[in-house]
């Protein structure tokens, strides 16, 4: 991995009105990367890039992360055919997140455990206070070990 493919990080000026890249990469590397779907605007993941996936990502026109658990890169869709190809590449103001729009190949899910986006549940509170996940919203669109081969 090497940063220098992007430039150093300029003054607050240069973050905020310049037009040169100039990722902010945490601690350990890595920048997280917000994915929506292009045409629908719907949250499908966020996932995290280091220097060199960025790079794959803005080289290449589809997605690539850094997996924190596998520590490798990893090209969304590489196994399950779920390629994200990208429509437009965002940072924030201060450069220290991506957004991605894509459109999904394949089935067009995103979440590897089936569903079309990775946000399938939503955090509720019940009567009694206690804090739960609701059920699902949406149906899986696939079966992962169909997918992957495993459960």
């Amino acid at each position: 991995m090497t940063d220098s493919i992007f430039s150093q990080r300029g003054s607050k000026a240069e973050l905020e009105g310049g037009r040169v890249l100039q990722p902010k990469f945490d601690e350990n590397g890595l920048i997280a990367a917000v994915v929506t779907e292009a045409d629908s605007g719907e949250l499908l993941m966020v996932g995290y890039m280091n220097a060199e996936a960025l790079k794959r990502t803005i080289d290449s026109g589809e997605a690539w992360y850094w997996s924190r658990s596998r520590q490798e890169y990893w090209k969304k869709g590489g196994t399950s055919g779920q390629v994200q190809k990208i429509v437009e590449i965002r940072t924030d103001c201060d450069q220290d997140a991506i957004w991605l729009k894509v459109k999904v190949e394949g089935n067009g899910a995103t979440c590897h455990v089936g569903y079309h986006s990775c946000f399938y549940r939503r955090i509720e509170k019940t009567e009694d206070g206690e804090v739960v996940l609701a059920a699902p919203d949406q149906a899986p669109v696939y079966d992962p070990k169909d997918v992957y081969g495993k459960s």
